[in-house]
């Protein structure tokens, strides 16, 4: 009631704008949805593809609960893609993902891979673009697989 009254006695001085300001709600800080950390490592040819290429196929691919079971703090997954041009023009691609355990006292990943799941493939007469465009497609393969055999989808 008192809000009332004081609203009335600011739009009888003629400040209406400032009572509908004062009406309405504060707006709500509004932050960007955080999904959980996250860590990769890269460690492939860069003729195929870079690092932040990589890396992104991979955090675009491995959905929110794997972090859940397995967290960044204690696992980090790592991409490795190998492979290019041969003499004969054939395109030959190895895509490689690990999980791989973080030991305690060194927080360093220990090569001791929980999971790894390998993508290949070969294409005759490809050009450079279209062997890095099957670089990028067998890492996302090999990513959705190991996502697969970790949690359910």
């Amino acid at each position: 009631m008192k809000l009332m009254s004081a609203l009335a006695a600011v739009v009888a001085l003629g400040c209406a704008p400032l009572a509908g300001a004062l009406a309405a709600d504060p707006p709500k800080p509004t932050s960007p949805a955080k999904g959980p950390k996250t860590n990769f490592i890269d460690h492939s040819s860069r003729a195929l593809i870079d690092e932040a290429t990589a890396k992104k196929l991979m955090d675009d691919n491995i959905p929110d609960r794997v972090w859940k079971v397995y967290p960044a703090a204690q696992y980090v997954f790592v991409s490795q893609v190998e492979g290019g041009m041969t003499a004969a023009g054939i395109c030959v691609v190895t895509a490689r993902t690990m999980l791989m355990t973080i030991t305690p006292a060194m927080k360093a990943p220990l090569f001791r891979p929980q999971k790894t799941t390998t993508a290949f493939d070969a294409q005759p007469g490809a050009t450079g673009e279209q062997c890095k465009t099957l670089a990028r497609d067998k890492l996302v393969e090999a990513t959705k697989a190991i996502v697969t055999s970790l949690v359910k989808t």
